[in-house]
């Protein structure tokens, strides 16, 4: 009888085991499985909606066909082929600075007086070489005399002759020494001072010599004066290894002056840089072009190229494009009563207030009162 006891004691323990095991792997469709995620959708930032867009009229974007375009900046430069030196043969000390850094000034003006001590020695071989001259003048005369009497043999006068002719050599030698220093008068010994002179008209752009300053040999000084033509200038710009297919040799760009902003000049392109900057990648392209009086060396100016095919580009009117946060945007409808923001480029001002824009197609609707429109979705 223990022993029955025992197994149904055993047998019930068991049926409690089991069904403890049972009740842990078995799914839990209650409060133990994790719910379901919940998917918010962020609020499109540039989709607005309005109570009324009957409100707000539309204007359908024209069609303008361009060819595409490239501005870039650059620097007025002078024409190096009219850029010329103004030098001295002679090594001194300046003692009168007549002209100054940005002087303009005629050709054969006076700009710089220099003492020279190379004067008095040019002089001095002058003199030696006159007196040389004359006195084998004298000889060749005495030799012809003598000659023409039997007294000396036609080899002496040949010496003689030879003789007359190597010193008039050396004197003229010596008189033009004096002359590109400056001295023309023969009749006086000079004062030791030399002139130096505008070869040609222009404005001095470069100027190293000051009042008493030395002035040294061409071999290791800079010129005294640097004199430029700026009837014509040179616009130096940098174009970026893409972009360099916008430039041709020989087409015009258009440039416009910062301080003139409403002047259009033409510059011909005259060179495209063979040799690329390693840091920048980029090209010297030079425009060559006539001053109209008022570019500077040193300005600042931006140049425009144009590509050879042309594009089609939308334009609006500039009462649809509205500047924002350092963009431009404009407003196209979308279903229902919605708008969307769409940021474009502005190009250019066509005639009527219209504007040339990039980021939308032509034919495509736009707010024709972009600010209107803005002021509604901000209140």
């Amino acid at each position: 009888m223990k022993r029955v006891i025992l197994i149904a004691a055993l047998c019930y323990g068991m049926a409690i085991l089991f069904a403890g095991c049972s009740s842990k792997t078995s799914p839990d469709n209650g409060s133990g499985a994790p719910p379901p995620a919940d998917v918010i959708h962020e609020q499109d930032s540039g989709l607005f909606k309005v109570e009324h867009p009957e409100q707000f009229p539309l204007v359908k974007a024209g069609e303008h066909r361009a060819a595409p375009e490239l501005t870039v900046t650059g620097v007025v430069n002078a024409d190096v082929a009219r850029s010329v030196p103004a030098i001295s043969l002679a090594s001194g000390r300046a003692v009168d600075v007549r002209a100054r850094l940005g002087d303009s000034v005629k050709k054969g003006q006076l700009l710089l007086r220099v003492y020279s001590a190379d004067i008095s020695g040019a002089y001095s071989d002058y003199r030696n070489a006159a007196s040389a001259e004359e006195l084998a003048k004298k000889q060749l005369e005495r030799a012809r005399l003598l000659f023409d009497k039997g007294a000396i043999a036609k080899k002496d006068l040949e010496v003689a002759e030879q003789a007359e002719e190597v010193t008039l050599v050396n004197l003229q030698a010596t008189i033009e020494k004096l002359k590109v220093l400056g001295v023309n008068d023969l009749t006086h010994r000079p004062e030791g001072i030399v002139d130096v002179y505008a070869p040609v008209s222009g404005v001095i752009t470069e100027q190293n010599v000051t009042q008493g300053g030395g002035v040294k040999t061409l071999d290791n000084s800079p010129n005294l004066f640097t004199i430029a033509n700026l009837d014509y200038v040179w616009v130096l710009c940098d174009v970026y290894e893409n972009d360099l297919p916008f430039v041709r040799l020989g087409e015009y760009a258009d440039v416009r002056v910062a301080a003139y902003p409403d002047r259009v000049l033409r510059g011909r392109i005259g060179n495209i840089g063979p040799i690329l900057d390693a840091a920048t990648r980029a090209a010297k392209v030079r425009l060559e072009m006539k001053n109209p009086g008022f570019m500077s060396i040193g300005m600042f100016v931006t140049a425009t190229f144009y590509g050879q095919e042309q594009e089609r580009r939308a334009i609006v009117p500039a009462a649809a494009i509205l500047h924002l946060h350092d963009r431009d945007w404009v407003y196209v409808p979308e279903r229902g009563n919605q708008f969307r923001r769409v940021e474009v480029t502005c190009r250019k001002v066509l005639s009527g207030s219209m504007q040339e824009v990039t980021g939308i197609d032509p034919g495509r609707e736009v707010v024709a009162n972009a600010l209107m429109l803005q002021a509604t979705t901000e209140e």
